[in-house]
């Protein structure tokens, strides 16, 4: 199971609030090779580190690809710079975060590229709730721990909340609605 976590907490110039980009972005991930299979809800919430910052709109996703893990985190890099994302300081605003979550039972150390699982993601509301929604019997690769267990085990003033989703048609297959290339104007 490939997990990917999207966040945003700017406009986007080509696609409006966080959502319409978040959405823009996961319809993207077909032209890339990548095929979702299932998708959270839309969860409003804080930014971590606190800070004066809008707050952010995150989901997490569910994918099938034949990319490689540096591979694949490579293309999430080349879509955030497609959609504007500029990489300046750590934790700072963006139009566009996209994170490889777990790439299946894979496991590398901190010396590894990329760090799977994602080293934070067991602190993050804003990750574990979404990835319940989708994944309620996953487990950490490392730790073995239920995400429920995670759930119960985050930190103290996380905050993460689902968030009505504006209504729009959905495809079978939980596809978007979106053009089939939303990058094609930007």
């Amino acid at each position: 199971m490939i997990l990917i976590g999207l966040g945003a907490n700017l406009p986007s110039p080509s696609f409006g609030p966080p959502q319409k980009t978040l959405d823009a972005a996961t319809a993207s991930f077909g032209s890339f090779g990548i095929s979702v299979t299932a998708r959270s809800a839309f969860y409003q919430s804080a930014p971590v580190p606190a800070s004066d910052q809008p707050w952010y709109v995150n989901r997490v996703v569910r994918v099938e690809t034949g990319l490689a893990p540096k591979a694949l985190l490579e293309t999430l890099h080349e879509i955030e710079r497609r959609f504007g994302r500029v990489r300046a300081d750590a934790n700072a605003p963006r139009v566009l975060d996209l994170d490889l979550i777990a790439y299946g039972e894979r496991v590398t150390g901190a010396d590894g590229w990329p760090v799977l699982p994602h080293p934070r993601m067991h602190e993050r509301a804003f990750v574990l709730l979404p990835l319940a929604e989708i994944a309620p019997r996953w487990r950490h690769p490392a730790s073995g721990a239920a995400v429920a267990d995670l759930v119960a085990a985050l930190p103290p003033g996380q905050v993460a909340r689902p968030m009505a989703e504006p209504a729009s048609p959905s495809l079978p297959g939980g596809q978007s609605s979106l053009p089939l290339n939303p990058l094609a104007h930007i």
